[in-house]
């Protein structure tokens, strides 16, 4: 997604004052209240949200608070879990964020202690979980680098409002092991990778379900092939291979055979299963 010059203007400048000052606090290791107001100042000067209208501190959610929580047009955007600057950032310090996102309907949940900022998109199942979207260390980030302003934009306010981590979340998420591992163990490529087993070693003959048991026990890691998240892959290629099978009845196509390799000649059918 492009990022509007006056924007990336905006995160450079951004991004060069605030380097010595979350350098600073580091080497005086301030507290979480302290942070939490430079934190604010990001949010207001590197993002470009409004500070009075825009970014609330300790939002209250049943009784308790969120550090910071980030609205656009009166509308709840992001929930942010702040941590003292020197504190190393852990998984389980963002539970009780997810858990108010969760309560709130919120899907973005941001730990933070000013140096490095870490980008949870909260699931709505049960259990309610998180995963790590984007995670930057504004430390190491150059301030005229065109690809630390593509993840910056990202959390800015005008990428909200363009549904930014909404798009780059589903390509990571198309893109995802469990997805990549579904695809692998499909009918049609187990297929297509018999056959070029076959192009290398003519006489060898191997059957889908030996390649399939080979490719699970040998090739595929088993975290990605169990479980509730494999399964969801696993039913997503599914769906996805009938349809694209119903598409090819209704046009009266033929039955897809194989994947055609870069070296078949031009106009010859790839090589049966058979």
């Amino acid at each position: 997604m492009p990022v509007p010059k006056k924007v990336a203007d905006r995160l450079a400048a951004g991004l060069k004052r605030f380097k010595p000052v979350l350098e600073s606090a580091k080497a005086r290791d301030v507290n979480e209240s302290d942070t939490s107001m430079i934190v604010t100042d990001m949010l207001a000067e590197v993002f470009g949200f409004d500070k009075y209208n825009e970014i609330t501190r300790e939002y209250v959610i049943r009784g308790t608070y969120c550090d910071l929580a980030v609205k656009i047009d009166g509308k709840l955007q992001t929930l942010i879990e702040v941590k003292p600057v020197g504190t190393e950032l852990r998984e389980n310090h963002i539970k009780q964020a997810v858990d108010y996102a969760a309560n709130q309907g919120v899907e973005w949940v941001v730990l933070t202690n000013g140096q490095f900022w870490k980008v949870f998109s909260v699931s709505f199942s049960k259990p309610i979980s998180a995963d790590l979207v984007l995670e930057l260390d504004m430390l190491a980030l150059g301030h005229n680098d065109e690809d630390a302003h593509d993840d910056l934009f990202l959390l800015s306010k005008e990428g909200i409002q363009r549904s930014g981590l909404d798009a780059y979340n589903d390509q990571l998420r198309a893109r995802s092991r469990f997805n990549l591992a579904a695809i692998i163990l499909s009918e049609p490529i187990l297929h297509t990778i018999r056959r070029e087993l076959k192009r290398l070693s003519p006489d060898v003959r191997i059957s889908v379900d030996e390649l399939r048991e080979a490719l699970i026990h040998e090739v595929v890691k088993r975290e990605v092939i169990e479980g509730d998240k494999a399964a969801e892959a696993q039913k997503l290629v599914s769906r996805a291979a009938n349809k694209a099978l119903r598409q090819r009845k209704t046009r009266g196509d033929a039955p897809e055979t194989g994947i055609v390799s870069a070296d078949d000649p031009p106009g010859e059918t790839p090589p049966s299963d058979g």
